[in-house]
């Protein structure tokens, strides 16, 4: 457990290295390494949350369009060569809200313990499901690059996580008693497949005009 969480910081930090989230900026009062590192640990202890199942996909996906939209805040403030203190503070603000948040998920959402190393494989009789997970965490992805493309609207974005959040409660439901049992799985995947569909459709139909 502590190697895979370990893996999943390593993993959010690099990611964010690589999208340039803690660039080396100019000097002076446009350097802000205390927030860039605010930032990244934030990440990682959100991949962590998915790891543990703490926190659902579409909770990450909510928490990560936070962090995007303090990230673009930075960036806007930066475009003039420096930051000044309000601003500064408003960055912190921001992202202590986004951590209390992040902290809250880890303390109070229903855990959901994957499976023992060595153990038990049998897809019939554990509550693995990875599978599922990742399929979640893609349509949340696709949603929201359907809003930020403005093939779905906010409405309609709305409705689609509603009923991801649903299947995330029936997947709760389910690991409940500690076992998923084909049926179940079975259930979720077709639940998920629906969704996805629609998610696809509304995609493909660029009615980016006159929707409500």
């Amino acid at each position: 457990m502590k190697s895979k969480l370990l893996t999943a910081s390593l993993l959010a930090s690099a990611l964010f290295a690589g999208l340039g989230m803690a660039p080396a900026m100019a000097q002076g009062n446009n350097h802000t390494p205390g927030i860039d590192q605010s930032q990244q640990a934030i990440s990682a202890r959100i991949q962590q949350g998915l790891a543990s199942g703490h926190i659902t996909p579409s909770e990450a996906q909510a928490l990560y369009q936070r962090d995007r939209e303090i990230e673009a805040r930075e960036m806007r403030y930066k475009a003039n060569g420096s930051t000044n203190p309000q601003e500064r503070q408003q960055l912190r603000a921001d992202l202590g809200a986004l951590s209390a948040d992040v902290e809250r998920m880890m303390t109070n959402n229903v855990y959901s313990a994957p499976p023992v190393a060595g153990g038990n494989t049998n897809t019939n009789t554990n509550t693995n499901t990875n599978g599922i997970d990742r399929l979640e965490y893609k349509i949340s992805q696709r949603i929201d690059e359907g809003v930020r493309t403005g093939r779905i609207t906010q409405r309609e974005a709305r409705r689609l996580y509603s009923r991801e959040r649903v299947i995330e409660r029936h997947e709760q439901a389910f690991k409940a008693d500690g076992v998923v049992t084909q049926q179940e799985r079975r259930q979720l995947r077709n639940e998920l497949t629906a969704l996805r569909d629609e998610v696809e459709r509304m995609m493909r139909n660029d009615r980016r005009n006159g929707r409500g």
